[in-house]
């Protein structure tokens, strides 16, 4: 029998979780402060889109993965047995379902307000994007790139899913190409490129046979390139500031993100590949919050 915790370990409710907050940052980088009115409906509808979209996204991982997870992670829904495939698969569709109509029911409340709606459209080109990694990543077939077999370009399609999140939100409120909310899919992009990197590198033990970058060029230049990764993503958050798009004396705000993504190389060179996931993580957590703090303060 399953349980609320398994569907909660199946979604990774955690990441989708920073979808539905990413929307919301996007909006509010925007437009300078948080939406309100019909701009705070539209915020929360596309935040509740990303949110099934991941949700459903996750869980078709593990579905395709039930038997490769039976290695390397047993103890999760699928491979445990708790949560049945049939009933993985329905839900899976029924997430999707929930992120589409999501999407219109903010289309149809946008076409009604006095902005262009033609600022509007990019909401609709970004989520069929999404899509069109989701369906090139796990699928494998003459009509598919298979990316989720070809190492970083897989990386990448991932880690651009996640970076575009910020842009949807920006869109959502009518101003897509918002340098701020441009800014945060970089950084977003980024980040998640190098821990996607070093969490292939942790699960390289039970990825045999799969053609995952670590696995091609081994642990230590899988590392490596992330760390190279984690040291453009310092740049990117640092040029911004130089170029006037947030105020300079604001470069105060990420310090602390700066200083935590420094002392990922610590790890990067001990092959503490567990913990330079989780600082990777913490510094992306703090960057945001510190670019959120420069539009509200």
């Amino acid at each position: 029998m399953s349980s609320i915790a398994d569907w909660i370990h199946l979604f990774r409710a955690g990441n989708c979780l920073t979808g539905f907050v990413g929307v919301f940052l996007g909006a509010t980088l925007s437009l300078n402060g948080m939406p309100n009115g019909d701009e705070a409906i539209i915020t929360f509808l596309l935040a509740l889109s990303v949110y099934s979209f991941m949700a459903s996204w996750n869980a078709l991982n593990d579905y395709i993965d039930v038997e490769i997870d039976k290695m390397n992670r047993p103890d999760r829904p699928l491979p445990a047995g708790r949560i049945s495939l049939r009933t993985a698969k329905f839900v899976i569709s029924l997430m999707m379902i929930v992120s589409f109509s999501s999407l219109i029911g903010a289309a149809l409340i946008a076409s009604n307000m006095n902005e262009d709606f033609s600022n509007w459209y990019p909401t609709i080109i970004i989520w069929f994007m999404a899509i069109f990694l989701l369906v090139n990543y796990e699928s494998i077939g003459s009509y598919t790139l298979g990316l989720k077999e070809k190492g970083l370009p897989g990386n990448l399609a991932i880690s651009l899913s996640v970076g575009l999140v910020a842009l949807f939100g920006a869109a959502g409120v009518f101003d897509p190409l918002n340098l701020k909310a441009i800014t945060l899919f970089f950084i977003g992009t980024l980040f998640n490129f190098a821990r996607e990197i070093v969490k292939d590198v942790e699960d390289m033990e039970g990825d045999e046979g799969r053609n995952t970058y670590a696995m091609r060029v081994g642990a230590e230049k899988a590392r490596l390139t992330a760390w190279l990764i984690l040291l453009l993503t310092l740049i990117v958050i640092i040029a911004p500031f130089a170029l006037g798009v947030f105020p300079q004396i604001h470069l105060l705000l990420v310090t602390p993100a700066l200083f935590t993504l420094m002392g990922v190389k610590k790890h990067i060179v001990l092959a503490e590949d567990t913990a330079a996931s989780k600082k990777i993580k913490v510094s992306m957590i703090l960057t945001i919050l510190g670019l959120l703090a420069s539009v509200l303060i």
